[in-house]
């Protein structure tokens, strides 16, 4: 069978402190542009428009993503350039959400009807970009400070599983409002979706039922497959594209070219690795946040720093010569992770941006269950690095240079051993799925493993089928009916019931399934790949792309 060769679309974000946006060179002067909190002044002189678009393109992007800068007279000029240059453009709301307008009740800045409308005519609108939406509903005081207005409406008062419903209900209510206002006007509404762009490793599953497409980002404060097993498998549950944010911010600090504290906050080395990671997890589109750090403007042009360089290496060679044999919907796992998403990334408060809900130990149970899965590499109270056990360098690199001083065109000289974001933790083929997965979607694992705080009875039904027919399952006690608390063989399989998901009895249980310590897999259809330490550390990934026949 001839398989399919799929080239993700390849994007750049739009600046936040090198320059000003070339299309609104005022409004964006005027306006906070990252969430440090206060205007941080253009570090290089704004660009002409068409000549900033040329190059992204010369740099092998297919699509930009754009800030729209709120209260800016429309995008003619900027669609214009775009099509000139052969560009297509996402539009984001992330300058929206940090100075404002909101949409009532919320922190939320939506674009525009006019706006979505005048760029789907232009025939280069890709999508809107939601950026953070997960981040904003549960700490919905990040940039709004005149009270608590969660990303997608107030929770108070409700269970949790109503706040998840309620939450869900409003993603529904802005995807079909998008949906309608292009096809009312004739266009494809499917081919421009609302795009959810995660920085945590949650809500992942409620923003794809309720029909928006992900993007989680890679780099960042996360545990790489942590990250993209939950975004593969809640993209693979609801038939959502994929896409995947190389997130340039971070929280290193060494000797690379610096525009600010954590930006980078990873080497050129992580990065080139990254991105070929993000590549392999087959993603219908992948861009670089932000474009700040791949180039410089000068007043002789443009000038690409060494970590542009990695970037147009990537786009321009690694791609072309590297053909993607699966797309991310071919995720098969060995392994199925199967529990509510609470949206309790570790600060255990908050849940679905509900101030009276917080986390028990079945919602954290959670995090035992990535740490046993992990041999022990992820820690087992929490799901990214902004957890308690983690100190950035790009604190002290805050502390020791005012904003005047950047940006830095080597860096600081930072020992490696300092660093604290690697890209490597050792993962065996996991897909996740929430509380709600259907039988059918469940592929055929070996090792089932259900923990957090619920679970529908049909799932519970379809994994105990599973058991019987040959699987492990390991559960928690409390998702068992009384009936179902015994541990021990059922037809071909293993019923495996814990209260403690660090227990002696379930490490053995799980040991044959999770691989070994060396190795992060991930199976698409009959081909995978394999990632290994590039470096001591893992802050490098060597990748191996197996390729079997079909079964």
């Amino acid at each position: 069978m001839k398989q399919t060769v799929v080239r993700p679309r390849l994007g750049i974000q739009g600046p936040t402190v090198s320059w000003l946006d070339p299309w609104a060179e005022e409004q964006s002067a005027s306006i906070m542009r990252t969430g440090t909190g206060s205007i941080v002044p253009a570090q290089d002189p704004t660009p002409p428009p068409r000549e900033f678009m040329a190059v992204m393109r010369q740099m092998g992007a297919d699509f930009y993503v754009h800030h729209v800068v709120p209260g800016a007279a429309g995008h003619a000029e900027l669609l214009r350039d775009a099509a000139a240059c052969g560009m297509d453009v996402c539009l984001g709301n992330e300058y929206g959400n940090i100075n404002g307008p909101h949409a009532e009740g919320t922190n939320r800045f939506d674009v525009a009807d006019a706006d979505v409308t005048e760029a789907a005519a232009s025939g280069r609108l890709m999508g809107l970009l939601y950026d953070e939406p997960e981040h904003l509903q549960i700490n919905a005081a990040q940039y709004r400070k005149d009270g608590f207005y969660p990303h997608w409406g107030a929770t108070e008062g409700l269970t949790l599983a109503q706040s998840q419903e309620a939450v869900v209900a409003a993603i529904v209510a802005r995807t079909s409002h998008f949906r309608r206002l292009l096809e009312n006007r004739g266009f494809k509404g499917a081919d421009a979706p609302l795009v959810a762009e995660h920085v945590f490793p949650v809500l992942f599953h409620a923003h794809a039922r309720g029909g928006m497409d992900l993007c989680p980002k890679i780099m960042k404060e996360s545990f790489q497959p942590l990250q993209l097993s939950t975004a593969l498998g809640a993209a693979k549950q609801y038939g959502k594209r994929l896409w995947i944010c190389a997130d340039l911010w971070g929280p290193d600090a060494g000797p690379w070219f610096t525009r600010t504290s954590g930006f980078p906050g990873h080497s050129p080395e992580e990065y080139a690795s990254a991105l070929r990671m993000g590549y392999w997890m087959g993603p219908t589109h992948l861009f670089a946040e932000n474009v700040d750090v791949l180039l410089r403007r000068e007043e002789s042009g443009f000038r690409k720093t060494e970590f542009g360089e990695v970037w147009e290496e990537f786009a321009r060679k690694y791609v072309p010569e590297n053909p993607l044999p699966w797309n991310h919907s071919e995720a098969e796992p060995d392994i199925v992770f199967i529990h509510a998403d609470d949206c309790n990334y570790g600060q255990n408060e908050r849940l679905y941006g509900n101030r009276g809900l917080s986390a028990g130990d079945e919602g954290r149970s959670v995090f035992q269950v990535w740490h046993l899965l992990s041999h022990g590499t992820i820690p087992a109270h929490g799901s990214c690095m902004h957890i308690p056990g983690f100190a950035f360098p790009r604190h002290k690199l805050k502390a020791d240079f005012p904003q005047e001083s950047f940006p830095l065109e080597r860096g600081v000289p930072l020992a490696p051993e300092k660093r604290v974001h690697p890209l490597f933790y050792p993962m065996n083929n996991v897909l996740v799925y929430d509380e709600r997965v259907e039988e059918r979607q469940l592929g055929s694992p070996k090792l089932i493993v259900v923990a957090g705080t619920r679970l529908s009875d049909e799932t519970l039904s379809a994994v105990r089928r599973r058991a019987e027919n040959g699987a492990v399952v390991v559960i928690a006690s409390w998702l068992a009916p009384e009936g179902w608390r015994t541990s021990g063989r059922i037809g071909e399989g293993m019923w495996i019931v814990t209260d403690d998901f660090k227990d002696d009895a379930v490490k053995e249980t799980v040991r044959p399934f999770i691989g070994s310590g060396d190795c992060w897999r991930q199976r698409f259809g009959s081909g995978e790949v394999r990632m290994y330490r590039g470096d001591s550390a893992g802050f490098t990934l060597d990748f191996e792309i197996v390729r079997s026949n079909p079964r």
